[in-house]
């Protein structure tokens, strides 16, 4: 009888999986829009295995991109124009689906992490 709770819970425990085919977003066209000083701002970006150019508020930047695995990666600023552009940026992709992936990130080095999801065009 044990057997068989132990089977039945780990069937159930596995059907609640998250989706993670996070290969899928390493390269593309994407949006990602999140809430700046009350308003919605939404930011544009390609990304090849290694580079990311993002276009915010009709501005270029691009960073480079160092996966540390399938679904993590570091962003560093190549031209940063302040001190707080040089801190590099980590991105760990939590979920994903068809349209896109839920996301966690934080400056390298600090605790303090936010969320945020983008959709891939």
């Amino acid at each position: 009888m044990k057997k068989i709770i132990i089977l039945l819970v780990l069937t159930l425990v596995s059907c609640y999986e998250q989706e993670r085919n996070c290969s899928n977003f390493k390269t593309g066209n994407f949006e990602f829009t999140r809430e700046i000083d009350g308003k919605m701002e939404t930011s544009y970006f390609e990304r090849n295995d290694s580079i990311q150019i993002e276009t915010f508020r009709e501005k270029k930047d691009t960073s480079s991109v160092r996966w540390v695995n399938d679904c993590e990666f570091i962003l560093q600023k190549i031209n940063p124009k302040s001190m707080n552009e040089k801190n590099a940026v980590q991105i760990k992709i939590l979920t994903t689906s068809k349209k896109g992936y839920t996301f966690e990130y934080n400056i390298v080095g600090k605790t303090k992490k936010q969320r945020g999801t983008v959709t891939k065009k």
